[in-house]
C-alpha cells in the first residue's frame, strides 16, 4: 500500500486540476466544451481534433500537393505545424507547400515574410512566394496612393485571393489550404446576411469550396477558435494597416461581443449558415470564366480584370459599388472615341487556366 502511494503522481497546490488527466493545474478553459485543462492536454487534444476533421471530411487523398496558404500570421504558422506533424505521424502522404502573397505593404508583409521562411525551414516545407507588383504591375502601397484608404481592402481582398490561386498553379498542387478558424466562418457568415449575398452565404460555410473551379481550397480550422489558435502561437495578429475601418471588423467586433456572453455562439451561427437553403427559384449567378485571363468568374470580365483595368487607366473607382462596371466604362470610352476602343492596361496576370 505505501508504495503505491510513493508512486502517485504528486499534485499542483492549489488552483483547479486538469479535466482530462487530473494530474497537472488546468491552465485554461476551452471556449467550445468550457473543460478547464493543462496545457499538454490542450495540444493533444487540438491536434486531434484537427485530424479528425481531416478524416471525417475526406479532405485529402494520399499522395496530392497541397499548398499552405502562409501569410505569416497566427492562423497559417499553426496551420504549417499542425499539418506538417500529422502529415508525419498519421502518414497522409502529402506533399506539402508554403505559400505567400506579398502584396506590398511597407512596413507590414517584409516582416510577416521572414516568419514564413523561418517557418519554412523550421518545417522543411518548399516556400513560394508571388506579388502583387509580379502578378499585377501594382503594389498595395501604390494602390493606396491612388485610392485611398476608404476602398482599398476591395482590391487587396480580390488580388490575394487571385494571386494565391495563381501561386498554387506555379505550384501545380492539388488543393489549397488556408487558416480560416470558426470566427473568420462566422463572420462571414454575418457580412453575406447584412449584405444580401445569398449566392456566397449557400456556400460560406463549406470546408471545402472552389471544386467546380482550378484548385479546390480547404478550410481544416472551420470549427477552430480563434483564441485556441492563439494559444498555441505567439505571431503577431495585427490589423492590417490600410484597413482601420473594414467592413468586416464591424462583424468582428459584433462576433467578440457574442463570444463573450455565450462561447457556443460561433459554432451556433456557422450550424445556421450550413443549415440555409435557398429556394430553387432563386436564380443564381452562373459561373463562366474571364474573358481577358481565363479565371473564374460570373462576368465578362472577373472582378480583379475590372478592378485593374480602372487603375491602369487612371479611374481606379471602377467596379466598386454596383453603378459602376466595365461596360458602362467601355460605353463611355467608345463614345468619347468615337466607337474606337482603347484598352492599353495590363491583363491581371498570364497564366492560363
Amino acid at each position: 500500500m505505501a508504495s503505491e502511494v510513493a508512486e502517485e503522481t504528486p499534485k499542483p497546490r492549489g488552483g483547479r486540476f486538469c479535466t482530462l488527466c487530473n494530474a497537472r493545474r488546468a491552465a485554461l478553459k476551452r471556449p467550445k466544451t468550457l473543460e478547464q485543462i493543462c496545457k499538454e492536454c490542450f495540444y493533444e487534444v487540438f491536434e486531434d481534433e484537427i485530424h479528425r476533421v481531416i478524416v471525417d471530411n475526406n479532405l485529402f487523398r494520399r499522395g496530392e500537393r497541397v499548398a499552405i496558404g502562409a501569410s505569416g500570421g497566427k492562423d497559417s504558422t499553426v496551420l504549417a505545424y499542425v499539418l506538417s506533424e500529422l502529415n508525419r505521424r498519421h502518414d497522409y502522404g502529402l506533399d506539402l507547400f508554403l505559400l505567400s502573397v506579398d502584396e506590398g505593404i511597407t512596413g507590414y508583409r517584409d516582416d510577416s515574410l521572414e516568419t514564413v521562411k523561418r517557418n519554412e525551414i523550421q518545417y522543411g516545407l518548399p516556400l513560394k512566394v508571388v506579388s502583387y507588383k509580379q502578378l499585377y504591375g501594382w503594389t498595395m502601397d501604390e494602390i493606396v496612393k491612388l485610392i485611398g484608404l476608404k476602398n482599398n481592402c476591395t482590391f487587396c481582398g480580390v488580388f490575394r485571393r487571385q494571386a494565391l490561386d495563381r501561386g498554387a498553379t506555379l505550384l501545380k498542387v492539388d488543393k489549397l489550404v488556408t487558416g480560416h478558424n470558426a470566427d473568420d466562418i462566422a463572420e462571414t457568415v454575418l457580412l453575406n446576411i447584412l449584405r444580401g449575398d445569398i449566392a456566397r452565404l449557400s456556400r460560406c460555410t463549406f470546408i471545402t469550396t472552389g471544386e467546380d473551379g482550378p484548385i479546390p481550397r480547404c478550410k481544416p480550422f472551420k470549427y477552430t477558435y480563434e483564441k485556441e489558435i492563439r494559444n498555441l502561437t505567439s505571431a503577431s495578429s495585427w490589423w492590417r494597416i490600410y484597413s482601420p475601418n473594414a467592413y468586416r471588423g464591424f462583424a468582428r467586433e459584433f462576433i467578440k461581443d457574442l463570444e463573450r456572453l455565450r462561447p457556443r455562439a460561433i459554432l451556433d451561427i456557422i450550424k445556421s449558415g450550413e443549415d440555409f437553403r435557398i429556394s430553387t427559384t432563386t436564380k443564381m449567378p452562373e459561373q463562366g470564366n474571364c474573358e481577358r485571363c481565363g479565371y473564374i468568374s460570373s462576368q465578362k470580365w472577373c472582378k480583379a480584370c475590372v478592378l485593374l483595368e480602372g487603375l491602369n487607366r487612371g479611374l481606379p473607382k471602377m467596379g466598386i459599388g454596383r453603378s459602376r462596371g466595365i461596360d458602362n466604362e467601355r460605353n463611355k470610352d467608345v463614345k468619347e472615341t468615337n466607337g474606337t476602343k482603347s484598352l492599353e492596361s495590363k491583363q491581371c496576370g498570364s497564366l492560363d487556366f
